[in-house]
């Protein structure tokens, strides 16, 4: 297999989100968008085609996943993660978001709070506060280019806040951490030792770089609730389609009863074929992507050193999200913001992902190489030879 990461793929007018709605964001015409996370690659070509033969069959009816959906599920996690699911612990969600925020409702009541460790992936925030439930920050520690937890921190606002859930972001969007088995263990023994139940988002389980190891949460508390979707691994996040793993009976029947109150029902028909599909053929693609996607975080990291060497990458773990450290410059959010529009770019500014966030830019580099070459020469452009 020799899937072309390299051809630059049309996307204006798809009603893509990436693409088409920068007057709607109050963004100017002709920005290159680098921010949403999803790729400018097509699909797996084995994916493509199941779909299209459904799509060719012309009938997209009801539709619920038969056995070898949740067995395509159950094979890629336990192959790759170690992390045994059986099928009647798969409760399936139309997206992952959707998911969390179904759990912050069925595992809370209003006004309790909800811990999370900052900065992380913004709907956190609105998973929890959209439903008068408080966010406790955990803010993760920075120090000499790398993000780490402060633990005591950690246990004292579970204990002083009555935190009753915990969000985790494994790995963690947007500073790319792998978070160690160690870590992991240790922010569990506290959870159990406070009663605090833990929500795991691994939604990006699948990039993980440079020798380091994701351990599924699950394999550490079987009590937790792990999220999952295929849609960050292989671009699929318009057929709405996401796995969550409940082992506990209790946990999952309130998390399936408040999913019912919510009135969903079936999955997305094409999200089932897709999914079942990328699970049981995609693996050789993803194998190739990641290699193309490791290629493009190392033209990064060498076109920083070399000539923007104020812009400090923080070290990717994981993801095809990068997380750039501006600080060196003094800006405020705002001036840094500023600037990379007039440089041309659409990326995310920091303080989407909170407070701790200013000073910092985070890019998706998950496109062609020319595309992120062309990014690189617009920020030193700007942050080189203009003001």
């Amino acid at each position: 297999m020799n899937p072309d990461f390299d051809t630059l793929i049309n996307r204006n007018g798809t009603n893509s989100v990436k693409y088409d709605f920068a007057r709607e964001k109050g963004k100017p015409q002709g920005l290159l968008p680098m921010w949403v996370a999803d790729m400018d690659f097509t699909a797996p070509p084995e994916v493509l085609a199941d779909i299209q033969q459904a799509v060719s069959h012309g009938i997209f009816g009801y539709s619920e996943p038969k056995e070898d959906y949740y067995n395509a599920v159950i094979e890629w996690f336990s192959t790759r993660f170690n992390f045994q699911v059986k099928q009647h612990e798969i409760v399936k969600s139309p997206g992952l978001v959707y998911g969390l925020a179904q759990a912050v409702r069925a595992f809370t009541a209003p006004n309790d709070a909800v811990m999370i460790q900052t900065p992380v992936y913004y709907p956190f925030y609105s998973v929890i506060t959209d439903n008068n439930r408080l966010v406790i920050k955990n803010p993760l520690v920075y120090q000499n280019g790398r993000y780490g937890i402060d633990f005591e921190d950690f246990e004292r606002k579970i204990a002083n806040e009555s935190v009753k859930l915990f969000i985790l972001c494994s790995p963690h969007n947007p500073v790319g951490r792998v978070w160690t088995r160690e870590e992991l263990e240790r922010m569990n023994d506290i959870c159990v030792k406070y009663g605090v139940i833990v929500v795991s988002d691994e939604i990006h389980c699948d990039f993980v770089w440079n020798g380091h190891t994701h351990t599924c949460f699950g394999t550490i508390n079987e009590n937790a609730v792990i999220a999952t979707a295929p849609s960050k691994t292989f671009n699929l996040a318009g057929l709405q389609v996401s796995n969550i793993f409940v082992k506990n009976e209790d946990l999952r029947n309130k998390l399936q009863a408040e999913i019912g109150r919510s009135g969903y029902h079936q999955l997305n028909t094409l999200g089932i074929i897709a999914c079942q599909s990328a699970y049981t053929k995609g693996g050789a693609w993803l194998d190739e992507l990641k290699a193309y996607l490791t290629e493009n975080i190392r033209l990064v990291q060498e076109f920083l050193e070399k000539r923007l060497p104020k812009i400090k990458l923080v070290e990717p773990q994981a993801m095809y999200l990068l997380w750039l450290d501006f600080s060196e410059y003094g800006l405020t959010q705002t001036e840094l913001d500023r600037r990379i529009e007039k440089a041309k770019l659409w990326l995310n500014g920091g303080t989407m992902f909170g407070a701790e966030g200013k000073g910092f830019q985070r890019i998706n580099i998950a496109c062609p190489k020319s595309v992120v070459l062309e990014a690189l020469e617009r920020l030193e452009k700007k942050f080189t030879y203009e003001s």
